[in-house]
């Protein structure tokens, strides 16, 4: 098992699962593309490689995606946000991000119009 770096690990806030959010979002477009999770081994993984790596809660494990999709995402930065309990992780997507094949995982269902 891998080590995130301490002093990135005591800011972290984690849910009781220990894992914290996710958001990735598509660099230079600032479109979010998705939402997932990640445990310490996975955020340390993120940041060492250059390549997105989730926990995945339904399988209880890692996985780097696009590892069997091919549809990945090399990080670009890394951002804490103020509470530290969510990352956002500026990405190059390679093919569509969301699992049904969609370009990003808020395609789909709108909600709300926008009011212009």
């Amino acid at each position: 098992m891998t080590s995130l770096d301490p002093a990135i690990a005591a800011r972290l806030k984690r849910n009781a699962d220990g894992l914290v959010c996710a958001v990735a979002q598509q660099r230079g477009t600032g479109e979010v593309l998705m939402v997932a999770w990640m445990d310490d081994e996975a955020l340390h993984l993120t940041l060492t490689t250059r390549r997105a790596t989730y926990f995945s809660r339904s399988r209880g494990e890692l996985w780097v995606k696009g590892a069997t999709s091919g549809n990945t995402q090399a990080v670009h930065d890394v951002r804490l946000d103020c509470d530290g309990d969510t990352v956002l992780l500026t990405v190059d997507q390679s093919g569509p991000a969301c699992h049904t094949g969609a370009r990003t995982c808020f395609d789909a269902d709108l909600l709300l119009a926008p009011a212009d």
